[in-house]
This record gives C-alpha cells, sequence and structure tokens, in this order.
C-alpha cells in the first residue's frame, strides 16, 4: 500500500485546513451517493453492501436512501464493541451518501436499452471509486462499513483481505436471498473498485505537509 492512500486511512486533526477538507468530504460523499444510483439504474447487479440495501428496499417499502442511512447507524453501533472511534467523515458518510442516492434517483431515469444501461453502470463505478479517493483523501474518518472491517482485523488479527471477503458475502449473499440485484455489475465492481480508488487517491489524499509554511529562512 502506497503512502498517500495509508494517509487516506488515517484521520487527522479537523483544525488543519477544515475548510478545504470538508468541502472536500461533503463533494466526496455527495458523488458518492450520486455513483450508486447511477448503478442502480444500469440494473446490471450492485455492488455487495448495495445488494443488501436494495433487498431491505424491497421487503420494508423504504427509499434506497433511507435504508442506506438505517444500515449505516446499525454498522456504526458495531463500533462500539470493535472501540472504533468515528470521524467527522463518518458521521457525514452516513447522512449524506443516503440524501445523495435518493436525490440523484429522483432526476435520474431508469433506461430500457442495454447500451445505455452498461454505460450507467460503467460511469457509475468510476465515480463511484473517484467519489471514495475524494472523501477519503480528506482524512476525516473512513464510512461505518469501511471501520467496521478495519475493527474487526484490529481485535481479531485477521488481515483486511480475509476480513473484508469474509463481511463482503455475507452481506452480498444477505441482500441476494431478500432479492437484490446481483449480475455482470457486481463482478465489474469487485474487480474495479480496488485499482480505480488506489489510482485516485494519491492525487487527491491532503497532505499536512504540503500545506506546512517553508521552513527555510529568507536569504
Amino acid at each position: 500500500m502506497t503512502a498517500p492512500r495509508l494517509a487516506a486511512l488515517t484521520a487527522a486533526p479537523i483544525t488543519a485546513a477544515p475548510v478545504r477538507r470538508l468541502t472536500q468530504l461533503v463533494v466526496g460523499l455527495c458523488l458518492y451517493g450520486a455513483s450508486m444510483a447511477l448503478q442502480i439504474r444500469g440494473a446490471l447487479g450492485l455492488s455487495p453492501w448495495d445488494v443488501l440495501h436494495e433487498g431491505l428496499t424491497k421487503r420494508t417499502g423504504l427509499s434506497f436512501g433511507t435504508i442506506t442511512i438505517i444500515v449505516g447507524i446499525l454498522v456504526l453501533l458495531c463500533w462500539i464493541p470493535l472501540r472504533q472511534r468515528p470521524g467527522v467523515g463518518t458521521v457525514g458518510n452516513v447522512l449524506v451518501i443516503g440524501v445523495a442516492v435518493d436525490v440523484t434517483l429522483a432526476v435520474l431515469p431508469a433506461p430500457a436499452e442495454l447500451i445505455p444501461r452498461i454505460a450507467l453502470l460503467t460511469s457509475g463505478v468510476v465515480l463511484n471509486a473517484l467519489a471514495a479517493a475524494i472523501y477519503l483523501g480528506a482524512r476525516l474518518g473512513s464510512g461505518p462499513r469501511d471501520g467496521l472491517s478495519t475493527g474487526f482485523c484490529a481485535r481479531t488479527g485477521a488481515s483486511l483481505r480475509l476480513v473484508r471477503t469474509v463481511v463482503e458475502v455475507a452481506v452480498l449473499t444477505s441482500g441476494w436471498l431478500l432479492g437484490g440485484t446481483l449480475g455482470i455489475g457486481t463482478v465489474l465492481y469487485a474487480l474495479a473498485i480496488g485499482p480505480l480508488t488506489q489510482a485516485f487517491l494519491p492525487r487527491l489524499t491532503w497532505v499536512e505537509d504540503s500545506l506546512s509554511p517553508d521552513p527555510r529562512p529568507a536569504s
């Protein structure tokens, strides 16, 4: 893992460059919600967590965004026994993404033809990775779902790859059983999201040293 990616996963004090980083956080979370809506309208398969969200939406009749918020809150409660500490970005993740996805779904039509659906899916996956890099790069705290995986790693000593795989397989299976959309989009997301996010992170991660005054004395 590169240094910028490690920095993006480590929260920094909000007092450092708060306006720039809070703006980056909100923009990233709004785009993340929009990217979820693009994939939903593509109707070719969703990410594991969104398969669960869609399944619960079908079962409860609540909006996709409302379910996203509720699940986020429940996952955040799981942080308590794992001794994880939420940041501003964690709370923002729970609230902003759910609102953004519902707003985008309200204005984005669902095409019937395959080509537009493929375009929505691919653009949604790319935007999702970009948005994740933007909000993680603000270094104001990870989302509740990411924190769940890292919390399990810290408590059990298991690798992040193993824990995340187990969690996402369990989430995906539960969502599919509830009626969530599993398809080629799910496979595309699984294969592309990691490399794409890693490619975007170095360019979008806030680094405190880059904004520090030049320590060299004036000549």
